[in-house]
């Protein structure tokens, strides 16, 4: 038998019931719509980075209690955000070019720039068996090879760089699908709306498939930089973070993700 709460608990006792039923749906909700902690610093991270980066933020967390927000995308489109006045931090760029220039126009700390890590370009297919090379290139038996967006990506730049040396950037073109960013690149290949991709090789670790790793002397070294940038300045999270990037941990995690470190 179903009774009601009237019936349970009497006028005066019903009355005393919905009083803590609602004082427990208020406490509840204050559970549910409370902020979460708000992260102690924010970086703008190289779309290439993301995994390393990751990796590296949780050990940081885990040994300081400290947290970063990783935002993550195209290094120029960064660029242009920070000289909007995006609320950034710091910067991991895939480049130097783009720290060296904010620090320039007075947006980032001087002399804080240091190479992180230097990326390596690969050629990706996600499938099995005979990996791609020069041949591939050269005979360009596909439909798409996509690329990220070369004026906002360095690694984008760099796979233009290859393909002028092999003497195919012409030929290639008509083929050719960009990406925002070079992770944007990475997934029209791995969702197969184009054969092959220019990518990082940090991007292919444990996806399958088969690569061709660009041979370093096709293109300029992808010597990516950090900048602590002037809305972070007095920032001690964001410090410790690009400090932190320097050390003996951080480096293992760059090495295991297909970066050579930092001398740093």
């Amino acid at each position: 038998m179903i009774l009601s709460a009237k019936r349970v608990f009497g006028r005066a006792g019903w009355s005393a019931a919905a009083a803590i039923s609602a004082a427990a749906l208020v406490a509840l909700a204050a559970v549910f719509t409370a902020p979460a902690r708000a992260a102690d610093a924010t970086i703008a991270v190289a779309a290439n980075f993301t995994e390393p980066a990751r990796a590296i933020a949780a050990v940081f967390r885990a040994k300081t209690g400290r947290d970063v927000a990783l935002s993550f995308g195209a290094s120029g489109a960064f660029y242009t955000q920070i000289r909007q006045g995006a609320p950034f931090d710091a910067m991991l760029s895939a480049d130097g070019e783009r720290p060296r220039k904010l620090a320039d126009e007075g947006l980032g700390v001087a002399g804080s720039r240091f190479v992180y890590a230097t990326g390596k370009l690969a050629l990706w297919t996600r499938a099995s068996g005979a990996a791609p090379g020069e041949a591939t290139l050269r005979e360009g038996k596909f439909e798409k090879l996509a690329i990220a967006n070369p004026l906002a990506a360095p690694y984008g730049a760099a796979a233009i760089e290859v393909m002028r040396a092999l003497g195919v950037e012409d030929a290639l073109r008509p083929k050719r699908v960009e990406g925002a960013s070079i992770g944007q690149a990475f997934q029209f290949a791995e969702t197969g709306n184009a054969e092959f991709a220019f990518v990082a090789l940090s991007q292919t670790i444990g996806k399958g498939g088969s690569l061709w790793l660009a041979p370093p002397n096709l293109h300029t070294p992808i010597r990516q930089e950090a900048l602590l940038l002037k809305a972070g300045q007095s920032n001690e999270t964001a410090k410790a973070f690009l400090d932190f990037l320097k050390g003996p941990e951080a480096r293992a995690l760059i090495v295991k993700y297909g970066y050579d470190p930092s001398a740093n």
